[in-house]
């Protein structure tokens, strides 16, 4: 479904990695490991399409993803260090607005069971911007759920969970998982994926 050929990433004169290469089938996951400052983040925007290697491709069911950005933009979900929603808006309408911008429709109740799901009943008519970071979080991670996306791209997913949170992110991605989806992500935090053992991948060793 996806891989990676001969990849380098540089940042300004810096060498974060080279030759890199992978390949990920449904129902798998993939979690990057490295060093602060060694590429992790790096890696997962080029894989993303947000930005571009020094080096090496990256296709997507066997097409180069910039061949195929309109597909691999609706097949593919990213949540990274920003959680990338309206501070004006309340969690339903980031979600409702996110499909929208995705060309996909998303009804209330779709998306009020999402918001249910992840904890954030009592808060759908509150503006993001009085939400906590853990709650934003939620928000973003609700819009996983309503993506409808194959390929998750998860940059420390866990960040400002608390310890349900964390548990609710580990059974999204083992059912995501089971169920024939992809996850790639990093995180500094041990992961309990009962039944799912993600392949590992170093950057920048």
């Amino acid at each position: 479904m996806l891989s990676i050929h001969d990849l380098a990433c540089e940042r300004g004169e810096r060498l974060l990695f080279r030759n890199l290469d992978f390949e990920l089938s449904a129902g798998e996951a993939l979690l990057v490991r490295g060093g602060n400052g060694r590429g992790k983040t790096s890696l997962l925007r080029i894989l993303c399409g947000l930005s571009l290697p020094a080096a090496g491709v990256v296709r997507w069911r066997g097409e180069l993803i910039g061949k195929v950005h309109e597909q691999y933009g609706r097949e593919m979900a990213y949540i990274g260090h920003a959680n990338g929603i309206k501070d004006d808006l309340t969690p339903l309408e980031n979600l409702r607005l996110a499909a929208a911008l995705g060309g996909r429709d998303l009804d209330n109740a779709t998306a009020m069971a999402a918001l249910e799901r992840v904890g954030l009943s009592r808060c759908l008519d509150f503006p993001a911007r009085v939400l906590s970071f853990g709650q934003r979080r939620r928000v973003a991670l609700a819009g996983l759920m309503t993506a409808g996306a194959l390929l998750w791209i998860l940059d420390e997913p866990l960040t400002g969970l608390d310890v349900q949170g964390v548990a609710m992110v580990e059974q999204m991605i083992r059912d995501h998982v089971v169920a024939g989806g992809l996850v790639i992500m990093t995180t500094h935090q041990p992961l309990a994926l009962d039944g799912v053992t993600p392949r590992t991948l170093s950057v920048g060793e």
